[in-house]
């Protein structure tokens, strides 16, 4: 059996909703609950949170969560760099990268969330432990905190996803990540 990219599998609920959504988030959520309980939790409750919600109020939910709430943006360059050079900087090497690991582009923006998760699922265990750190670790701190405590179902997946870091990849106490800390991991 071909290892999964949990990180790709989990990056899925974090893409515009589509048809059969609902029943991927809750292959997702039994995934998990089966292989990383702590993770599977948070992901059980979206699914009975959402589960009961038409595409179209999916949709809705998720354009009103992540595309017109800048400050819940799912691009990691947003904010990392706001809208400085050093964001074009990171996609331009987030884009090398991806394509570097086979990883196909959707209508997204390199650095997207779901474009980073995916590709840290495809990494080196090192690449993937310092990417994280430098780039995933500080955005998804500010997406979290902008969704925390606004009874949004998808604060569950962040959260799902900010524990399945903090496993594979926990955090060190290292300085505070530079732009130079995060160009220099995407080659």
């Amino acid at each position: 059996m071909a290892e999964v990219n949990e990180f790709g599998l989990l990056a899925r609920l974090l893409r515009y909703p589509e048809h059969g959504y609902g029943r991927e988030s809750e292959q997702c959520a039994a995934f998990f609950t089966g292989h990383c309980p702590q993770v599977g939790a948070y992901l059980g409750g979206f699914f009975e949170q959402t589960r009961s919600l038409s595409l179209e109020d999916l949709q809705t939910l998720y354009t009103a969560t992540f595309d017109l709430n800048p400050v819940c943006s799912l691009e990691l360059g947003w904010h990392l760099f706001g809208e400085n050079y050093e964001r074009g900087e990171l996609m331009v090497k987030m884009r090398a990268e991806l394509r570097r690991h086979g990883i196909e582009e959707s209508g997204e923006l390199p650095d997207h969330l779901t474009h980073a998760l995916d590709l840290l699922g495809r990494m080196e265990r090192e690449d993937a432990a310092a990417f994280a750190g430098a780039c995933l670790f500080p955005a998804m701190d500010k997406m979290r905190a902008a969704i925390e405590g606004k009874s949004n179902p998808f604060e569950s997946v962040l959260i799902a996803a900010n524990q399945l870091l903090e496993l594979r990849h926990p955090r060190t106490e290292a300085e505070t990540p530079t732009m130079q800390t995060a160009f220099s991991i995407l080659n």
